[in-house]
């Protein structure tokens, strides 16, 4: 484990150095009309979900390369994510993924995680591969789709799958199922894109007529992967027109990744949080499609928009919605890679929350878009990596998470631990 002893002994050289930093930028920030300790107190307070899939390295299928240490069950992931959270202060629950996590203990792993000051966020099902407990029978399979494919067997596998994950995540404290659907067409005219939508609308009205009544569940558009004709989830309007159809307590999953080359994402965030169905966002990056990459790695500037669009739905602060890292990396040590992940959506946040909205306002209603242009890139060039790394020291976090756990030794003594080929289960 990574105890706040081994952070507080890491901070303590840098305490004063960061004082000195904290100050001159709640000097520059004040100068220009902002409250520096309102943004360091917005930074502490965001959390974002850790998935149980990406403490392990993930791969393409061309290959994959562990890394040695990985966590051979769903109690060694909590232990990942524990440590983690003790760097960030800022991933405190954990989203498991049915049935990549099936623990036999459900209570026993709640208490487990609680023991180390986690809590379990959204469950995530999977009817995009054949599960054991579908085919154990040899017929029923999802290779044709799940809740949208023609055969009732599959589509009763599908519902029965989901309501197991419902009761799962009771087990567990969840309060959300997120229900990804990979079904869709490969070739023209393989099924009907009427009688897919009607079917997968269907299965979920069923799913979410047996919600427990503090439950939401989430639907998630892609345009394609693995289905490349043509995807019954394909984008945010048909996010939008499932949720409605399925009923008041599902909600819409943006996933940065699942978007084509160039969307304009943060007008799709626009658009469905007016229509009142933002449920929650998986954060991650992309170059072509859906890369999983760092978060902030390629499109700085379009995570930073986004974030002003959150920041406009919450009225100035973070909504709450169900928030989570989305990634998956077969060269980078996991652990690493989601500490920079964490690391780039609180300096995002940090950023976002410097644009002065009133004279945002002022330059649009002006139609003036260079002095728009101005605002955002003052904000968006200000220093606030000492107000980030503030928000962590006051979440008993590490000022700098990245070298703090390299100097942990963390990963070798998991590697001694758990062996130099164990691989994490799921992708």
């Amino acid at each position: 484990m990574i105890t706040p002893e081994f952070i507080d002994d890491y901070n303590e050289p840098g305490l004063s150095r960061l004082t000195d930093e904290v100050a001159h930028a709640e000097s520059v920030l004040d100068h220009g009309g902002l409250d520096a300790v309102a943004i360091i107190d917005e930074i502490a307070r965001f959390p974002v979900a850790a998935p149980s899939w990406a403490v392990g390295t993930g791969g393409t299928r061309f290959g994959r390369f562990p890394i040695g240490g990985e966590p051979r069950d769903t109690f060694e992931k909590v232990d990942d994510v524990a440590a983690l959270n003790a760097l960030t202060g800022a991933n405190r629950t954990i989203s498991l993924h049915v049935p990549w996590d099936n623990p036999t203990d459900p209570e026993g792993l709640r208490a487990y995680a609680e023991e180390r000051g986690l809590a379990f966020d959204a469950m995530n099902s999977n009817t995009f591969q054949d599960n054991p407990s579908t085919t154990e029978n040899g017929n029923i399979s999802y290779k044709f789709g799940s809740l949208g494919n023609v055969d009732e067997g599959a589509r009763k596998a599908a519902l029965e799958h989901n309501l197991a994950v419902i009761d799962l995540g009771q087990r567990l404290g969840s309060k959300a199922l997120t229900v990804w659907l990979a079904d869709g067409m490969n070739h023209p005219g393989q099924a009907s894109f009427r009688g897919q939508l009607t079917r997968v609308a269907d299965g979920l009205r069923q799913i979410h007529d047996q919600l427990p009544e503090d439950w939401l569940m989430f639907t998630e558009h892609k345009p394609f992967e693995p289905a490349f004709y043509s995807s019954v989830n394909n984008d945010w309007g048909s996010s939008v027109l499932l949720a409605q159809a399925t009923g008041e307590r599902c909600k819409c999953l943006v996933d940065l990744g699942h978007h084509l080359p160039n969307t304009n994402i943060e007008q799709v965030v626009s658009r469905v949080a007016m229509t009142g169905r933002l449920g929650g966002f998986h954060f991650n990056d992309s170059k072509y499609g859906d890369d999983d990459l760092t978060v902030g790695s390629i499109k700085p500037f379009q995570l930073f928009l986004i974030f002003l669009e959150l920041l406009e739905v919450g009225g100035g602060r973070m909504p709450d919605l169900a928030y989570m890292i989305d990634e998956s990396h077969n060269l980078k040590d996991p652990l690493e890679d989601l500490i920079q992940a964490t690391d780039a959506i609180q300096h995002t946040l940090a950023l976002a929350l410097c644009v002065r909205r009133d004279q945002l306002t002022d330059a649009q209603n002006d139609n003036d878009p260079a002095r728009a242009a101005e605002v955002l890139h003052r904000a968006f060039r200000t220093d606030v990596r000492p107000l980030v790394a503030e928000a962590r020291l006051r979440n008993r976090g590490a000022i700098d998470p990245f070298t703090a756990y390299r100097a942990s030794g963390y990963r070798a003594a998991k590697v001694e631990e758990r062996g130099a080929s164990s691989v994490a289960t799921g992708l």
